[in-house]
C-alpha cells in the first residue's frame, strides 16, 4: 500500500495557520481547519472540516443571533442557533451556495412568519433549491457541468427552546443524552437518512416512481438511484431534477436515456422537532464522511470522555485512524497523502459540536455576540 501512494506523498505540513478574524477566526493546519472552540447562543462549540477532495466539497456554518425582525421598528427577535452542514458531490459549487443563501432564506421566511417553524424550514430548503436551479440556467452554455453538481444538506436549529433537525441526504445528527439517574451519555440519531442502501428509501422510490423498473439499480453491490447516485434527496443535482438539463452539452455519463416528467431526486427535508431537556447534553452534526468510520454511539462516547475544547477535530482524527488501520497503514503515514489522492482513503469530512447550557435554552435574548462562521474558512461566492 505504502508504495502505491508514496509517490503522491506531500512534504511536511506548513506550521498552523489563522484564517479569519472576530469571532469567525479559524486555524488551518494543511487540508484541516479547525475552531476548537467558541460559543453560541445557548452554550459551547467546536467545529472542524478536512478536505481529501482536489476541492473541498463540503460546506458549512454556524450563525448565532435573531432570525426573525419583529414589528415596524425592525428590533430584532428572539436569538438562537443556526448550524448547516452541506456534503456536496461532483464539485463544491452547490455547498458553497447553500451556505451564501439557505440562512438568508430562513431569516426571511421566519421574519415573515413571526417565527421559526417546519413549514418555515421547508420553505427556505424550496427557495434555495429554487435559486440554484436557476443558477444552472444561467451557466448552462458556458458552465453545462454545474448541472451535475449537487449537495446533501443538515440543517439544525436552536430557537426558543425547540431543536429543530431538517436533512436531506446522508449527513447526521446525533443528541448525547444523560440516561436518567446513570452518568452513561445515549446515542440518540435526531435526523433521517435518504440513501438507496436503505430498503425504506428504495420502495419509496418505487412508490414514487412505479413506471420505471429501474429506479434503482444494485451495481458493484451499491445501491444506486438511476444506478448513478447514493442519495435521493438533495439539493441541486439539476440533472436529475428536470428534463431540459438531460441533453447535451452535458456529459453523456450524467445523461439518462428518454425524457423524464417528475423529479427524480427531492429537494425536501424530514424534519424533527424536540423541545429540549436538561438530559440533553450535545449534539454532533457531521456529513457522511465521519459516519463511515465510527459510530453513532462511538461518537457519542469520544465526546462525553473528552474535554469540549478540540473535539470535533478529536472526532475527526478518530474517524482518520479508523480509515488507516482499515488500510493497514499508519495515521502518521496518512495524514502526509495529499488531496485528491487522499480521497481513496477517506472523503472530506465535516463536523460541528453543539454542547447545550440547560439555563440559556429556553432564553429569548443572547448576551453574547452575534457569530458568524464558515467551516473551512470559506466567504461568500455564489449568490440569487
Amino acid at each position: 500500500m505504502m508504495r502505491i501512494v508514496r509517490p503522491c506523498f506531500k512534504p511536511s505540513l506548513p506550521d498552523a495557520q489563522v484564517v479569519g478574524g472576530g469571532a469567525g477566526v479559524g486555524t488551518r493546519d494543511g487540508l484541516l481547519w479547525y475552531k476548537d472552540a467558541g460559543r453560541h447562543a445557548c452554550g459551547d462549540f467546536s467545529m472542524a472540516v478536512v478536505q481529501a477532495n482536489n476541492l473541498l466539497e463540503d460546506g458549512s456554518q454556524v450563525e448565532a443571533g435573531p432570525f426573525v425582525v419583529e414589528g415596524a421598528q425592525g428590533l430584532a427577535g428572539p436569538c438562537g442557533t443556526f448550524v448547516g452542514v452541506y456534503d456536496g458531490h461532483g464539485g463544491p459549487e452547490t455547498a458553497r451556495f447553500i451556505a451564501d443563501n439557505l440562512f438568508h432564506h430562513l431569516k426571511k421566511f421566519a421574519t415573515e412568519q413571526q417565527t421559526v417553524s417546519a413549514d418555515v424550514i421547508r420553505k427556505t430548503y424550496a427557495a434555495t433549491e429554487e435559486g440554484f436551479l436557476n443558477l444552472v440556467r444561467k451557466q448552462w452554455l458556458i458552465k453545462p457541468q454545474i448541472a451535475s453538481v449537487g449537495s446533501c444538506c443538515l440543517v439544525g436549529i436552536i430557537n426558543e427552546g425547540v431543536l429543530y433537525i431538517a436533512n436531506a441526504g446522508d449527513s447526521r445528527a446525533v443528541l448525547g443524552r444523560v440516561e436518567r439517574g446513570g452518568k452513561d451519555i445515549k446515542a440518540v440519531q435526531l435526523s433521517s437518512e435518504h440513501n438507496a442502501s436503505f430498503q425504506s428509501v428504495r420502495d419509496e422510490l418505487r412508490l414514487l416512481h412505479p413506471d420505471d423498473p429501474r429506479i434503482v439499480v444494485l451495481k458493484h453491490n451499491v445501491w444506486r438511484v438511476k444506478g448513478i447516485i447514493q442519495v435521493s434527496r438533495s439539493i441541486g443535482d439539476a440533472y436529475l431534477k428536470s428534463s431540459e438539463f438531460n441533453r447535451e452539452p452535458l456529459l453523456a455519463r450524467f445523461r439518462i436515456p428518454g425524457p423524464f416528467h417528475k423529479p427524480i431526486l427531492c429537494p425536501e427535508p424530514s424534519i424533527l422537532e424536540h423541545r429540549l431537556c436538561a438530559e440533553d447534553q450535545f449534539v454532533i452534526f457531521a456529513s457522511d464522511g465521519l459516519w463511515e468510520h465510527l459510530s453513532n454511539q462511538e461518537a457519542v462516547d469520544i465526546v462525553n470522555s473528552s474535554p469540549r475544547n478540540g473535539i470535533a477535530r478529536r472526532l475527526i482524527k478518530a474517524a482518520l485512524r479508523e480509515a488507516a488501520k482499515k488500510r493497514e497503514m499508519r495515521y502518521s503515514d496518512l495524514k502526509k497523502i495529499d488531496r485528491g489522492v487522499r480521497r481513496h482513503f477517506h472523503d472530506d469530512i465535516t463536523v460541528v459540536v453543539l454542547f447545550m447550557d440547560p439555563a440559556l435554552i429556553g432564553k429569548r435574548l443572547y448576551g453574547g455576540p452575534l457569530l458568524s462562521l464558515r467551516g473551512g474558512g470559506g466567504t461568500p461566492t455564489l449568490t440569487c
